[in-house]
């Protein structure tokens, strides 16, 4: 088989050959265009003072007005603290629990159990966060909580504890939640990245003498670590997304000062309080930085040799 000429003309012929995958993509590339890039004319509202009764080009343009004001605004600063917390404790732990349930999964010899515990592990994905926070909130409740019984069962604690009623304690539920939500979801792409490691090198490994862990530590990991780098460029891309739902429904006046992040500061001044232009500015804010973020991740990773996104 021929190969296309390099250039241009190349990249025609090769487009030509592949006309079926370039007709499949139109409607995702219309959808895209649509849905994420035409939005962006709505960034020049964050440099104007925006006011809904007037047309685009009748707006007041304040240039970096809202900009400044969120980098002074102390409330802001919270947010951001919350937003980088929340999404530190959900990388880190998404990561470990995902890596080591997977490693468990994978050493498991009785096909029968290991798809059990994989379908209990899979299925609170599949509950809606207003599902997932209600059972959580029960849970924690100071009246009948099985979390506070248990703990007053075991004499680590005298009385129960308000757990959604202060603030101190949001991160670390927030956490383990996410964890209980999505860590067998996770795990799905490690699975498959462990199929593919050579199961020749796990027999040479026993006959050298190799122990599960050794094998675990020097074949397993390895075999799986460029889905690992590429899977954490992706997060650390995402580093300011927190997601909206959990802390909404779980966040309440008590602990509004740890639950509150960015995207329910936007919320809050975009549609509660009316003021748009600092909304959209606090998203786009967002956005760059979640770009910036990207491009550093994939830069780093290269410079050390490790696999990219791009």
């Amino acid at each position: 088989m021929n190969k296309p000429d390099g250039g241009l003309k190349g990249f025609f012929q090769l487009l030509s050959k592949q006309r079926a995958l370039v007709f499949m993509s139109v409607p995702f590339l219309i959808w895209l265009i649509i849905f994420k890039y035409l939005p962006l004319w709505g960034w020049t509202i964050a440099f104007q003072d925006y006011k809904p009764a007037k047309g685009m080009f009748d707006q007041v343009w304040v240039g970096l007005k809202h900009f400044k004001f969120l980098f002074q605004d102390e409330h802001f600063v919270r947010v951001m603290r919350n937003t980088l917390a929340m999404s530190f404790i959900n990388l880190v732990l998404g990561f470990v629990t995902a890596i080591t349930l997977a490693i468990l999964l994978n050493e498991l010899r009785k096909v029968a159990f290991k798809r059990v515990v994989q379908t209990i592990s899979y299925l609170p994905h599949f509950i809606s966060w207003v599902v997932a926070s209600s059972i959580i909130s029960t849970a924690l409740s100071a009246d009948g909580g099985i979390i506070n019984d248990v703990l007053m069962w075991l004499g680590l604690i005298k009385e129960p504890i308000l757990w959604l009623g202060e603030g101190k304690y949001f991160w670390g539920i927030l956490g383990v939640s996410e964890v209980w939500k999505n860590v067998g979801w996770n795990t799905i792409i490690y699975l498959a990245a462990m199929t593919s490691i050579d199961p020749s090198q796990y027999e040479a490994a026993e006959i050298d003498g190799a122990g599960r862990f050794q094998r675990i530590w020097n074949i397993t990991l390895p075999g799986i670590k460029s889905v690992v780098v590429i899977l954490l460029i992706m997060n650390i891309g995402n580093l300011l997304e927190t997601g909206f739902e959990p802390q909404y429904l779980l966040g309440n006046g008590m602990n509004v000062d740890y639950s509150e992040n960015l995207d329910i500061f936007v919320l809050k001044y975009g549609i509660q309080m009316g003021n748009f232009s600092l909304s959209i500015a606090a998203g786009m804010f967002k956005t760059v930085v979640s770009f910036i973020l990207l491009f550093t991740a994939n830069y780093i990773a290269k410079r050390l040799g490790e696999d990219r996104l791009f």
